[in-house]
């Protein structure tokens, strides 16, 4: 049974809005006539996308088809995202730094998933491996895992995103064993002596198998993201690299799509050049519906019908 996704809407992920980012007045004016709302929770930004367009999200497995996406292929073994973090202590908690969202280089990287190999694989059973700067685990007898990637909770507290009863404890021996042979490596070191984070733990996430791929109806996809073009891949679906920009993304498009721009790399202006563009695409019918997906958890649901609502002129949500 196939499943049919919303084709007049335009999903969109952008920069974070809140906290007076946007200085606009006109941009401001126009978000306020919108429908807004915030994420309760934080939450995959592919479960974010797939809840709009009515797609079915994946239980398990994330990490296998962030894999898939980064390399074309369907991994075939049970496979866990083991990705870098900094665990600040402080008062009476810890703090959770996602490093790749930090711009950590691979080349402190190398060494690192390198050693780990060294120290804790063991043949066939456990792998530890890197890409970019993404990290992977492969055993044989599966691990638990958080169920959100460490980016999804980059500055806050991890603990509620634990696993926990009974199957913890798989989850606390492993990450045991990394965080003792991170411990004093000469990278972190290095890093320490130069001011920078250190990797002392990995986030283990993501755990299962990828899915069988199948073919499902899906709007085209436009993003450098690999989990969200490792799912469109086992869907058989029209996945392309980000193109540049809105417009592009349109113009390939018949009915509807899914844009997410690379997160890094963005100079401050370019959070109102996308909106710019994107009421100019839904002015000239370009677009028939905007829904818009703030990195820092805010929702605009757009129409041009909105311009009716005039007497919104800002909201306590962007300020």
């Amino acid at each position: 049974m196939t499943t049919s996704y919303d084709k007049s809407v335009a999903v969109v992920v952008l920069p974070p809005v809140a906290g007076g980012r946007l200085t606009d007045p006109g941009l401001r004016a126009w978000l306020a006539q919108a429908d807004l709302s915030v994420d309760a929770e934080p939450q995959e930004l592919l479960a974010r996308i797939l809840s709009i367009l009515h797609l079915p999200y994946p239980d398990t497995g994330l990490a296998a088809l962030r894999m898939w996406g980064q390399t074309g292929d369907r991994p075939t073994v049970w496979i866990a995202g083991a990705d870098p973090v900094y665990l600040e202590p402080r008062l009476d908690h810890l703090c959770l730094h996602a490093l790749e969202r930090h711009g950590i280089p691979p080349a402190d990287l190398r060494p690192l998933y390198d050693h780990l190999q060294d120290a804790l694989g063991d043949g066939k059973r456990i792998g530890f491996a890197r890409m970019g700067t993404c990290g992977y685990l492969r055993t044989d007898a599966p691990v638990a895992t958080a169920s959100v990637s460490a980016g999804v909770l980059d500055g806050r507290v991890p603990n509620d995103y634990l696993p926990a009863g009974e199957a913890a404890a798989s989850h606390r021996h492993m990450i045991g064993e990394i965080e003792m042979a991170l411990h004093e490596h000469p990278v972190n070191e290095r890093r320490i002596a130069a001011g920078r984070q250190p990797v002392n733990s990995l986030w283990l996430w993501g755990g299962g198998e990828a899915p069988q791929k199948t073919t499902r109806p899906q709007p085209p996809l436009f993003t450098d993201e690999p989990l969200l073009l490792g799912y469109w891949e086992s869907a058989t679906a029209v996945a392309e690299y980000w193109p540049g920009s809105m417009t592009a993304c349109a113009e390939a498009s018949v009915a509807g799509f899914v844009a997410v721009p690379p997160e890094h790399g963005q100079h401050a202006g370019q959070l109102a050049a996308w909106l710019t563009e994107l009421r100019g695409l839904l002015r000239t019918r370009k677009v028939a519906r905007l829904t818009l997906l703030f990195r820092d958890g805010l929702r605009a649901d757009i129409t041009r019908a909105q311009v009716l609502k005039f007497w919104r002129r800002d909201s306590e949500l962007l300020a």
